[in-house]
């Protein structure tokens, strides 16, 4: 009933369908500072191949922009709550033609309570970077599934 309606999933075929094996073609190129590195492992494990073995069809570039902001504050002008906010422009490049395929953002943001311990709010800050991570790889990850989606040959 789904097929005379046009849905299609979007992990059909599973591990041999087109957007799985798309997924398994790209290769991370490196990106700068702690919060790149974060962000690369995620993305790696998330478009890893079921054997982890693959020919980079893709490259993935990504530039990230993080930012935390200050939003309460008391009367002596300490700060009470935190948004870190987690941005990244990532370009999905054809290795065999250099063309780019893909070219759009991703992002997300947490809040982060400023206790009296600056150890307490390092360690929030730090946490909060590592959830931002993996959301920002998984959407990173489902635009290029649906790039790959749109663009495989018709069966």
């Amino acid at each position: 009933m789904l097929g005379g309606c046009g849905l299609r999933p979007l992990y059909g075929g599973g591990p041999q369908g087109a957007v799985r094996q798309t997924l398994a073609a790209v290769e991370v190129a490196p990106i700068a500072g702690q919060n790149g590195w974060l962000v690369a492992n995620a993305l790696r494990d998330r478009l890893a191949g079921a054997d982890g073995v693959g020919t980079a069809r893709y490259r993935l570039q990504v530039a990230l922009d993080d930012d935390i902001i200050g939003l309460g504050v008391r009367r002596n002008d300490t700060i009470t709550r935190e948004r870190r906010t987690l941005r990244a422009r990532y370009q999905l490049v054809d290795v065999a033609t250099g063309g780019v395929v893909l070219d759009a953002t991703a992002g997300s943001d947490a809040g982060i309570d400023v206790v009296s311990s600056e150890y307490a709010t390092i360690a929030a800050e730090q946490s909060a970077l590592e959830r931002l991570s993996g959301i920002v790889a998984d959407r990173i990850v489902a635009r290029i599934a649906l790039y790959a989606q749109r663009t495989r040959p018709t069966e």
